[in-house]
């Protein structure tokens, strides 16, 4: 894998941003969960990403939030290490104590809301300034960053991430730019540091694991993962193969955006999971040609894994 590099911490590879199927009436369906955890190990993921954006977290009370981590990291059994976010706003004293609360559960490291240490129209010194306090309160918890787009967009910096990785409390990144140039600049800064660089774009995804990223935690990894878990493991063995591959997974990129988190519901269900599609954050309904886009993209993936000699999933 790309990211077994001695000094890292988390396994390289895979890492999805977890779903959280709901029942009809938006409970959240626990069973469908255990199955989904089920479901991401037997596809080769090297981690999962639990109460994020994917899981609807900012629709998650903070009960359901560490139930959560803790029915994922339970379920998991050690197979794979689990992460969860653990910022949701509020003084960085009310973060930390969360952070420690989330910590409790068993997950490998807390990940923090990049948009969460500091207000939109703050620097990125003052955003500094936060995530030092943030890291004297919570005392030697690993923690994770999460470029989370909602409720607005902060990209860190690669000199902000080269100060955030010497401190050697972070060993997870989720990098959202889509921008390659900072992307290899980001990849730079953080090597020979505990944190690991897990890229969300599918589209630059083969590219950043040329430069040395770590892996993959996008949302495509919720419909196809096997197909991602390949490609981190042999885009260096076999170079064509990655290449084709990669161009399919940056095509059928377009399939999963619509309508998502409801799409990746709904590709699971045609897929015979028997999770509902019901989302608390959207309510979204599949017209004829959009339920024909993700069964086409299903017999597409399915070509893919047998051409990789996968199973079919």
């Amino acid at each position: 894998m790309s990211g077994s590099s001695s000094n890292k911490n988390l396994a390289g590879g895979v890492w999805p941003v977890m779903l959280t199927p709901f029942k009809d009436d938006k409970q959240i369906d626990w069973a469908g969960l255990d199955r989904l955890v089920d479901w991401y190990l037997e596809s080769g993921v090297a981690g999962l990403f639990a109460v994020c954006g994917s899981s609807e977290m900012y629709e998650l009370s903070d009960k359901e939030r560490l139930r959560m981590a803790e029915r994922v990291t339970r379920r998991a059994e050690g197979k794979v290490e689990v992460v969860a976010t653990g910022t949701f706003g509020g003084t960085m004293q009310q973060q930390a104590d969360f952070v420690r609360q989330m910590a409790q559960t068993g997950v490998a490291a807390v990940v923090c809301l990049v948009n969460q240490i500091a207000k939109q129209d703050q620097s990125d010194e003052q955003w500094k300034n936060n995530a030092e306090i943030l890291l004297e309160k919570t005392d030697n918890i690993p923690l994770g960053l999460y470029e989370c787009p909602n409720p607005y967009h902060r990209v860190l910096s690669p000199e902000l991430l080269a100060w955030l990785a010497s401190s050697k409390r972070f060993v997870f990144l989720k990098e959202t730019s889509g921008q390659l140039d900072l992307i290899k600049e980001k990849i730079l800064v953080v090597r020979g540091t505990p944190l690991s660089f897990f890229n969300a774009n599918t589209a630059t995804l083969l590219e950043s694991l040329n430069a040395g990223g770590d892996g993959f935690s996008g949302i495509s990894a919720n419909c196809y993962p096997s197909l991602f878990v390949w490609l981190c493991d042999h885009f260096r063995d076999q170079p064509g193969q990655a290449e084709r591959l990669q161009q399919f997974l940056r095509e059928a990129e377009s399939v999963v955006e619509n309508k998502y988190p409801t799409s990746a519901k709904k590709f699971r269900s045609l897929s015979g999971m028997g999770i509902s599609t019901t989302c608390r954050i959207c309510d979204y309904e599949f017209d004829t040609d959009e339920v024909a886009a993700l069964e086409a993209l299903r017999e597409k993936v399915q070509f893919w894994q047998r051409e990789l000699g996968l199973p079919l999933s």
